[in-house]
């Protein structure tokens, strides 16, 4: 019965909306760009990329991303790993994904982020089974005035597929209100906007993302859980929550998977979508988070279409698009066997 599930797992067509470009890349196309620039004498094979990609807290996770962005080092690895991870996308019937790049993290590097958008694209554009668009990361841990800087960039790069912005990084040191303004200058723009908040950082987080940033959506939330008051705010505006149950024990957010909060958010009436975070570097599924939430919290096979279902609701494309897309996935055989 566990085997079945699995196997309509993998085959249901899937939305992913918490994605990381660098931290989704597949380990055998790290392995290339390793070997590459001539590898790292502790990583002897790509089997042993499994075991450094391994973190004890979160702040061991970051240097562990910091690590491996050492390895993309040209506009080409970007087109060479967007290629990757979509093609991963679409082995998986991910048909659509809003996927996060980190521009600021690869100015040491030389690159210029709408070089990096561009190059993004063509290899995303290399794989038409899957529809991609872009979020670009500000990265908190640089500032709001880098984030003005790297916003401004970006504006002339939107033609890319560029659809929203977001901050990641080191929640727990770097607080959401410093970014209201330039949240604000996105919107003026047009884009739409999402920030992690309540994965490294307590509930104050989650509010002040919700209501200093305005976001569309948050990224984790798990926090939340812990103050009522920011609960029912989250189930009264119905702001998407963007949940990576694996991702958060990978960190040490979390330390069991039964301690995510996934079924009480779902009790409390919030607006749920699953997601995979960083699979390059937690070493996870789309069908993976769905048999976990089946296995672990008795989420049905009509529940998990709901988080699918969701995730295209909360989506940043048109009604009508949505619609569309809905329609083709509940029309999929996969979507309607039992």
């Amino acid at each position: 019965m566990a085997d079945d599930f699995r196997a309509w797992a993998e085959a249901v067509p899937k939305v992913e909306l918490h994605l990381h470009l660098e931290g989704a890349i597949p380990l055998p196309a790290l392995w290339r760009l390793m070997q590459k620039y001539g590898g790292d004498p502790g990583v002897r094979a790509e089997a042993d990329l499994r075991q450094r990609l391994t973190y004890k807290d979160f702040p061991e996770f970051i240097a562990a991303w910091i690590w491996k962005n050492g390895f993309i080092r040209s506009y080409d690895d970007f087109t060479f790993i967007a290629e990757a991870v979509a093609r991963d996308l679409a082995r998986q019937n991910i048909g659509y994904a809003e996927m996060f790049f980190s521009p600021t993290r690869f100015v040491d590097q030389g690159l210029e982020p709408q070089g990096l958008a561009r190059a993004i694209r063509e290899g995303l554009d290399r794989v038409p089974e899957t529809e991609i668009w872009l979020i670009a990361d500000l990265v908190r841990d640089h500032g709001p005035e880098q984030a003005v800087e790297t916003l401004a960039e970006i504006e002339g790069v939107l033609d890319q597929g560029i659809i929203g912005i977001g901050i990641g990084g080191s929640e727990h040191l770097y607080p959401p209100e410093p970014f209201a303004p330039v949240y604000q200058a996105a919107r003026d723009m047009g884009l739409c906007t999402s920030a992690h908040a309540g994965e490294a950082a307590g509930p104050a987080s989650v509010r002040g993302a919700v209501e200093a940033l305005e976001v569309d959506r948050i990224g984790h939330g798990i926090a939340a859980r812990e103050d009522t008051s920011v609960m029912a705010m989250l189930a009264e505006r119905q702001t998407p929550i963007e949940l990576c149950p694996l991702s958060n024990v990978a960190t040490g957010s979390l330390a069991r998977i039964e301690d995510h909060p996934v079924r009480q958010f779902w009790e409390a009436g919030l607006m749920l979508t699953v997601n995979t975070d960083d699979p390059g570097m937690f070493h996870n599924s789309m069908a993976d988070e769905f048999v976990v939430l089946h296995e672990v919290f008795g989420f049905s096979r009509d529940e998990i279409k709901t988080f699918i279902l969701n995730g295209i609701e909360a989506s940043w494309q048109t009604a009508a698009r949505k619609a569309a897309m809905a329609r083709a996935f509940q029309d999929d055989l996969s979507w309607r066997s039992q």
